[in-house]
């Protein structure tokens, strides 16, 4: 059996998911993280000074899309990815098996950047310097309307983001799911932890290939979290959309 946890890579779940670790049980944890990105999340835990000296060599909109994360967790109290460095620990302390389920990050961004058309890095740039505008209220409000049709807000952002979606969702999506599969044929009970995001498309592969799962979406795991409402009724452009995601996919 295969159960698949959403989250978002800003908000506090470190203490609902340590919960669902221990009543799950599982043989394995599978965290959306490559090998490198695991290495640098480690990195950042134990030297943040050398990390940040290190990132300055990372492509700019990389930094930028990183630097929305690490803002909007500062607004929840977290630091950008602690649900990962949860999933981790549990599995060092309680001695499971870990494994990196997602593609390379740096090489998937960088190819994706140099698959994009001209239009389409306009596009991303200023969805990067818009999204630091953002508010925590803005993004709670979003992240509502994301559940309630997540089709239509994916199509939105395949319309202007299309090389976005196909290589950042859709790609990771199959590699993930396929990931997933190989290790259900040595493990009885695998737990994902992966971008609530990644949900779908990856059910959709599971689904396909008859293999046995459950979900736990973000907002079951947020149910008894306070949820601020906006008294803004204006609605975020894809520009913003496409922000918004990546605190769900990235």
């Amino acid at each position: 059996m295969i159960i698949l946890v959403g989250t978002g890579h800003v908000f506090n779940l470190s203490q609902v998911l340590l919960k669902g670790f221990d009543e799950k049980k599982p043989d394995i944890l599978c965290v959306e993280l490559d090998k490198q990105r695991y290495n640098a999340l480690m990195f950042k835990q134990s030297n943040p000074e050398k990390y940040q000296e290190h990132s300055k060599n990372l492509p700019f909109l990389y930094k930028i899309l990183a630097r929305f994360q690490e803002s909007m967790a500062e607004e929840y109290g977290v630091q950008a990815g602690e649900e990962m460095i949860t999933t981790i620990n549990y599995a060092q302390s309680h001695q499971l098996p870990l494994a990196f389920i997602d593609m390379n990050a740096q090489c998937l961004f960088i190819r994706m950047l140099k698959s994009m058309s001209i239009r389409e890095k306009i596009r991303m740039l200023f969805s990067g310097l818009a999204g630091f505008f953002v508010s925590k209220k803005r993004v709670e409000k979003e992240l509502s309307r994301l559940e309630d049709n997540f089709d239509k807000y994916m199509d939105e952002i395949g319309e202007k983001f299309p090389t976005v979606k196909r290589v950042l969702v859709d790609e990771r999506n199959h590699y993930m799911a396929q990931q997933l599969v190989d290790l259900s044929k040595q493990h009885e009970k695998i737990v994902a932890v992966v971008g609530d995001g990644h949900i779908p498309g990856i059910s959709d592969v599971l689904n396909k290939k008859n293999i046995d799962f459950e979900t736990i979406r973000l907002s079951e795991l947020r149910k008894e979290d306070t949820i601020v409402s906006d008294a803004s009724t204006a609605s975020f452009s894809v520009e913003h959309k496409i922000k918004f995601l990546m605190t769900l996919f990235t």
